[in-house]
């Protein structure tokens, strides 16, 4: 029941009255980043939701379009602007994705909708984190979020998708607002945000 209905008119109204709360954060970083990016304050990108299913994530636009030579994108750490650091570590990056989840796309509490191209790299468990809605936050967010490797951000996704229900969520959201508070686990060692997912990966020994 919870899964079917209610989880859905939560994240409705859980999403229209942070939209209410937050619009003067989010008209100030439109206005801002409109002018920085030269007309560019939101990132559009394919995602994969509930069964696979693509549709496409908003987000506010925190780095530059620069390319290598053989026009691949840069390393995040070269293209993260100042402003966007600060956008990403407050998490105010995410805003824009209340409006995904007001069009039923994302829920507010789910796996993390991570890139199209990951799709063929999953193994079978893996692939059950698509059983549900992708979230703005999640289990593997508040148990280490980028900070943690992916093999175990996957097991902490299918656990929840296995656990899912109100008191769990309800949890989540909660430890959710204090790690943002906190700022922990915006980047994984190494990185300004997260590296890539190569799929299971042969050692020779």
């Amino acid at each position: 029941m919870y899964q079917s209905t209610g989880k859905r008119w939560i994240d409705i109204l859980l999403a229209a009255g942070l939209m209410l709360l937050f619009m003067p954060v989010f008209i100030l970083i439109w206005v801002v980043l409109t002018i920085m990016n030269g007309g560019e304050a939101f990132y559009f990108q394919d995602r994969p939701g509930l069964n696979g299913q693509i549709f496409k994530i908003i987000k506010f636009k925190t780095m530059k379009d620069a390319f290598d030579d053989k026009g691949q994108p840069l390393a995040d750490a070269l293209r993260m602007t100042k402003l966007g650091y600060i956008i990403r570590k407050t998490s105010f990056d995410e805003l824009p994705q209340l409006i995904n989840v007001l069009r039923g796309e994302m829920s507010m509490v789910g796996p993390r909708p991570l890139l199209v191209d990951y799709l063929d790299l999953y193994d079978e468990n893996q692939y059950k984190r698509h059983d549900v809605k992708p979230g703005i936050t999640g289990w593997a967010q508040i148990n280490g979020r980028n900070a943690i490797d992916w093999e175990k951000k996957f097991e902490l996704d299918v656990w929840y998708v296995h656990h899912c229900g109100l008191s769990l969520d309800i949890k989540i959201l909660i430890l959710t607002f204090f790690n943002v508070i906190q700022g922990k686990g915006v980047s994984q060692h190494g990185h300004v945000t997260v590296g890539r997912f190569e799929g299971k990966q042969t050692v020779e020994i």
